[in-house]
């Protein structure tokens, strides 16, 4: 019912021109632009809460993710770093960019690639050698010039997604979005509802869309057997942002929660018609 409600209110591909000047609105700055107090930090081989090599920290406004400090080798030391509190509908808006070189001994894939991590395990669940959270990744990715190398896909450490009505257990797959090289700031978002849709939206373009999503599969390692519940739908959960080999800068992390509305399909209908509508 959610999801043809959602479709019916949201034909539009924009999610970029969305909810500010509506007056019961409000978006969250996940990140604060000062310090990163209200998250906490995963990094494979290292325990919860150790930001080992400072690899997240905040400088000139920014979060930067960086291999400075410590990091003689990669060495599959995977980061996340995931906001205090879950949520189950929501619009998260995040501002990235790729920087520099990628640290010493990461893998080929993981050039110029990080991500958002939606409807995610709680960071306290995840074993110390665990490498990603069990979660749904909105990938970012960055390209060489000319390289057509889209961003904003889908891939599924620990899950599985549904598409077109069939499951879905490849672990990425590719968005429509543009390439973006260089060192520009790239916009994303990425629309949950519960476990009815979720919408991946570049640069104001829905290039992906989905349902469902689901614990299984494979593509995460080491982590506690009782937290891989085969089959069981996310309806909520942890958003995290990456750490992958490659320095990124976040710039904007700010979400528009959307749970207050998910109980009443009249009032849903009427706030996704006015995102849609919404102009700035």
């Amino acid at each position: 019912m959610l999801l043809g409600l959602f479709m019916l209110a949201y034909l539009a591909n924009s999610c970029t021109n969305m909810a500010k000047g509506h007056k019961n609105l409000q978006w969250i700055q996940l990140f604060n632009g000062k310090d990163i107090k209200d998250w906490v930090i995963k990094i494979s081989k290292h325990e919860v809460g150790e930001n080992f090599a400072n690899t997240f920290r905040v400088e000139d406004g920014l979060m930067k993710v960086r291999y400075d400090g410590g990091y003689d080798e990669f060495d599959h030391q995977y980061g996340h770093i995931a906001y205090k509190s879950p949520f189950s509908a929501y619009l998260i808006r995040v501002e990235y960019r790729f920087v520099g070189e990628q640290a010493k001994g990461g893998e080929g894939w993981a050039w110029r690639n990080s991500g958002v991590m939606l409807c995610g395990q709680d960071p306290k669940t995840m074993l110390k050698d665990q490498d990603f959270p069990i979660s749904v990744e909105g990938q970012l990715l960055g390209a060489h010039e000319g390289e057509a190398r889209p961003t904003g896909n889908v891939c599924t450490p620990g899950t599985n997604i549904v598409m077109d009505g069939k499951l879905y257990t490849p672990h990425c797959l590719n968005s429509s979005s543009k390439s973006y090289p260089g060192d520009q700031w790239v916009t994303a978002e990425f629309l949950v509802l519960a476990d009815s849709v979720i919408k991946h939206i570049v640069m104001g373009d829905t290039v992906l869309t989905y349902n469902k999503p689901q614990i299984g599969g494979g593509s995460v390692s080491n982590y506690d057997p009782k937290q891989m519940v085969e089959g069981k739908l996310l309806k909520s959960g942890y958003i995290y942002l990456q750490s992958e080999s490659h320095p990124c800068d976040f710039r904007k992390v700010e979400l528009l929660n959307l749970e207050p509305y998910m109980k009443n399909k009249d009032e849903l209908e009427e706030v996704l018609a006015q995102l849609r509508a919404a102009k700035y």
